[in-house]
């Protein structure tokens, strides 16, 4: 049914306007010309979902580490968790993406592609916001509940692991499809270092086009197919967990 809205949106823009002012051949799927540059556009889909979800895996797993200084006794350690997120977050995206794949190989000696220094970026970047995430995820969780868990014996770990934590991912799930939706937009970034997703290969097919606006339009329209399909995914997530409960 998306594909269909789709075809139909594209056929309704390629009839616009009388043809003098407006391209929209270049990207019609009523055209051989539009067809091939469609798949090229799309070409650039898998990349940018799998560079999604690769950083959005990473981030969530380093920033509940990140978050779990926050939660000690120990001020040292809340220390750590301060300055890790106040640091990152307040480097742009872009910079970290610049700084991870022409910096990096210089201060740790290692090559590092362009899918994976985009991963790198984004995951670091996100990271301190699923800290921030977690942290109040777990403090939303009232106390009575590890309380509880303690009367039984269950030791610190158990108890955040089978109390604490299932409770907050309840609570922080639309938080975290929001910074999915997050990473899933930045990513387009990763494209300033090379890498073929879908704004890349937009800005290469302007290049010999020379239609920007219709090209650039139907890059609108692949992100917003992306986006309502996390929001959609993320909704019937929070459905199922609820009627887990």
């Amino acid at each position: 049914m998306q594909r269909a809205a789709l075809i139909l949106a594209l056929t309704a823009l390629a009839g616009c306007g009388g043809g003098a002012v407006w391209g929209w051949h270049v990207v019609s799927p009523m055209t051989e010309q539009g067809v091939r540059n469609l798949e090229f556009l799309i070409g650039g889909l898998w990349n940018t979902v799998a560079l999604s979800l690769t950083a959005m895996a990473l981030s969530t797993a380093l920033g509940l580490l990140v978050a779990l200084p926050a939660f000690s006794e120990r001020r040292a350690l809340r220390a750590v968790n301060r300055v890790y997120v106040e640091t990152v977050r307040s480097v742009p995206i872009l910079v970290m993406i610049l700084w991870v794949y022409y910096g990096l190989p210089v201060v740790a000696g290692v090559a590092i592609n362009v899918f994976w220094a985009g991963v790198l970026a984004l995951a670091l970047s996100d990271s301190a916001f699923q800290a921030e995430i977690f942290r109040a995820g777990v403090q939303a969780v009232p106390k009575g509940q590890s309380e509880a868990a303690q009367a039984i014996a269950l030791g610190r770990v158990d108890r955040f692991r089978y109390v604490v934590l299932p409770q907050a991912l309840r609570r922080i799930l639309p938080a975290l499809g929001n910074q999915f939706v997050y990473v899933l937009k930045m990513s387009s970034l990763v494209s300033v270092i090379g890498m073929q997703e879908l704004t890349r290969r937009a800005n290469e097919l302007v290049v010999t086009e020379y239609r920007p606006l219709e090209i650039y339009t139907i890059l609108v329209l692949e992100y917003l197919a992306l986006v309502l399909l996390v929001s959609w995914g993320v909704r019937r997530l929070e459905r199922a967990m609820a009627a887990g409960q």
